[in-house]
This record gives structure tokens, sequence and C-alpha cells, in this order.
């Protein structure tokens, strides 16, 4: 296959992940153990497809363009917000996975890298959520943060037994942690279960 072809098979497939990742954000679901606003969601499954079949470039782009996509048809709710932390977030997931996937030779790297960018995901949840995300939240709308901190409250009474500042990095560790993590961890093994039969159809539809 010349290297056009290629080419626009990778954008061809890009451009179908990116719709469906689109319409995988219109299926969401509450999480009884985090506050309202969070939801649940895999719309980050097709970018990690992309990532881990035709590079980690193209997944970051699955990433931009379902969230462009939101924002041009259903609009924002957030003040875009919600959207910049969904695009960080999945990016810094199938990034990592896409490399790692890439630069490693171990035999199931695929599982590796996966956690590994779910694990990171994770972590760098707390750090964008405390300095970007609620403190963008509190300005845009003029949001007390202690009313933020509120729905934690009615979750979990302990972790407001200290200073806001540091209720809200409690908040972050104790919940959005854990909740980022699994909901890439759940990412990863829908991939992985599949991965096999989907990258031989692709590998068979590229060399066409």
């Amino acid at each position: 296959m010349s290297k056009t072809t290629n080419k626009s098979f990778k954008i061809t497939l890009t451009a179908v992940l990116s719709a469906a990742a689109f319409a995988l954000m219109f299926i969401e679901f509450p999480v009884p153990f985090m506050p309202p606003f969070i939801k649940f969601d895999i719309s980050d499954l097709p970018a990690l497809f992309a990532s881990l079949f035709v590079g980690p470039f193209y997944g970051v782009i699955v990433e931009l363009i379902k969230n462009i996509l939101h924002i041009l048809i259903k609009g924002t709710t957030s003040a875009f917000i919600g959207e910049l932390s969904n695009f960080l977030l999945g990016s810094v997931f199938v990034l990592t996975s896409g490399l790692i996937c890439r630069k490693s030779s171990m035999k199931h790297k695929e599982i590796f890298a996966t956690i590994i960018g779910a694990l990171l995901m994770g972590l760098i949840c707390v750090p964008i959520n405390y300095f970007i995300v609620y403190p963008a939240y509190v300005k845009c709308y003029n949001l007390p943060l202690e009313a933020i901190i509120e729905m934690y409250k009615n979750i979990l009474d302990v972790i407001m037994s200290k200073p806001t500042n540091n209720v809200l990095l409690n908040c972050l560790v104790v919940f959005n942690f854990p909740f980022t993590l699994g909901k890439g961890l759940i990412d990863a093994i829908i991939c992985i279960a599949v991965y096999k039969p989907i990258s031989k159809a692709i590998k068979v539809k590229n060399n066409d």
C-alpha cells in the first residue's frame, strides 16, 4: 500500500472513530458515589482504538474532534470547561497508551500500555481539576468553592473536617482519582477484549 493510500485509510478510520466517540458522549450515567455533575461514559474508547491501531497522534485527534462536535451540535453547559477537561484527560490516556504500545516490545504490551494510560489519567485528573477545572467553574459561574465541596459533603462528611483548600484536594483524591482510574480501566478492558480481532481486520483492510 502506498503512503498516500495508507494515510487516507488512517484519516478515514479516524473520522469514523471520531463519530463513534461523539455518539458515545450522549450515553452517560450518573454515579452514586460522585457529585451529580460528574457522569460516566466510554467515549474515550474509540480514541483508544485509534491510538493503538493507527498511532497516538490520531487518538488525540479523535478526542479533539469529538469534543468540537459536541460543542457545535449539542452546545456546552459548562462554559467549555467540561469539554476542555474531557479533552485533556482523554488525551493523556490515549497518548500514553499509544506511545507505550508503539515503543514497547514486551508480550501483551497493549494490556500494560492501557493500564498505565488509565493510571496516569487518574493521577493527572487531580491537578487538572484542582488547578484548572474547579477554579474555572468558580470564576465563570460565580459559584463558591464551598458549594462544590458541599456536593461531596453530602456523600462523605468525614472529608469536611479540614480547611477548604485541603478539603477540595481530599475530595479529588478520594473520589475523582478512583473514578477516573476506573473509567480508564473499563475502557482498557473493553479495548483489550476486542483488540486482536479488530486489529486483524484493520490490517487486512489496510493491506487491500
